[in-house]
């Protein structure tokens, strides 16, 4: 294979950005695309075969334009670009880009930033139930909040209301001091936390006292008709078949329902049934409810987090292949013996 060199042109204001912190994100190119990149005087020599050359290229290309468009570039960015580079698909990159769910308090743009957010994002807008499935930090929760404050603001649902079961994370956590709703705010603070950072805390508070916006423990759903609405059930996982069943026929006219769990990380003791695992085999093929399901190359936290999400569905694959082996001897030899 021959060996070519190229150059590509990065605007002076854009170049630390695109190139990194001690170009950072050019030795992680190099290292993925086996080239060797030379940044000097608002140009990168690129030096490798043709075809990583052109994976480069677009990599590059896209960081630029993300750039140019007033986004911070991460990681998880150079990452995910260099991922869809080997997928044909580094265009949509850019297309993802396009879709601004709503702005923070601060004014940053929240917007899904990988295909698979992108196309939970798309299946809440079209159908009336979403189950969003997935490991932690894919952007379930955090993305089905955008949404859900965008419908409120634009008068498309009367109120929000967000909810998830009251389990321990495998802690006993005993009693604790003061009344009814500080006992349960520890349980549902990723959900403050996530409505403070969109909304802002003044904004939810003035909306609260007014009933508008409930955040509460889903054990307060039962008896509830939830007209137009947009409901979150967060931590699915951690709901009996009984408390899934009960959610569900809560909801009425109106209303768009989001229901995000991680099938790895259940709390329910024992080997108590998880309602979220009963719901897809029961609901799956229930018209107008959609299933995404999201996987490491959707996580957008730290890029540690991916690497141990994905060592984690690893091993997990591992101890099931072993278990399967373990049976299939077992049923041999118990077949073997049932012959003499």
């Amino acid at each position: 294979m021959s060996i070519i060199e190229t150059m590509i042109d990065i605007p002076a204001d854009h170049e630390k950005n695109v190139c990194g912190q001690f170009d950072e994100y050019i030795k992680k190119i190099e290292r993925t695309l086996h080239v060797t990149m030379v940044a000097r005087d608002g140009a990168i020599k690129i030096i490798g075969p043709e075809e990583m050359i052109r994976k480069a290229k677009s990599v590059f290309g896209n960081l630029l334009e993300l750039s140019r468009r007033g986004n911070v570039i991460t990681q998880q960015n150079v990452d995910y670009a260099l991922s869809l580079s080997f997928s044909e698909k580094d265009h949509e990159i850019l297309d993802i880009d396009n879709d601004i769910i709503c702005r923070t308090v601060n004014g940053r743009p929240v917007k899904p930033k990988t295909l698979g957010q992108k196309e939970y994002v798309d299946s809440i807008r079209k159908k009336m139930i979403v189950f969003g499935i997935g490991p932690a930090g894919t952007g379930k929760t955090y993305l089905a909040m955008a949404m859900a404050i965008q419908a409120f603001k634009d008068g498309e649902v009367g109120r929000i209301i967000l909810t998830r079961p009251a389990i321990e994370a495998g802690e006993k956590l005993g009693f604790l001091p003061g009344d009814l709703q500080s006992k349960i705010d520890p349980y549902l603070r990723p959900l403050y936390d996530a409505l403070y950072q969109i909304m802002g805390a003044e904004t939810y508070l003035h909306n609260s006292e007014k009933g508008l916006i409930e955040v509460a423990p889903l054990a307060y759903m039962r008896g509830r008709t939830l007209d137009n609405a947009y409901i979150i059930l967060d931590e699915a996982q951690n709901t009996t078949p009984a408390q899934m069943k009960m959610f569900l026929t809560r909801i009425g006219f109106g209303s768009k329902v989001v229901i995000t769990g991680d099938q790895t990380q259940k709390d329910l003791p024992g080997t108590s049934a998880s309602g979220l695992d009963t719901a897809i085999k029961v609901l799956k093929k229930v018209e107008d409810i959609g299933f995404c399901y999201l996987t490491s190359s959707d996580v957008v936290r730290h890029p540690l987090v991916q690497k141990i999400v994905q060592a984690y569905d690893d091993y997990e694959a591992r101890e099931n292949r072993e278990t399967r082996r373990q049976d299939h001897r077992t049923d041999r030899r118990k077949s073997t013996r049932g012959r003499y």
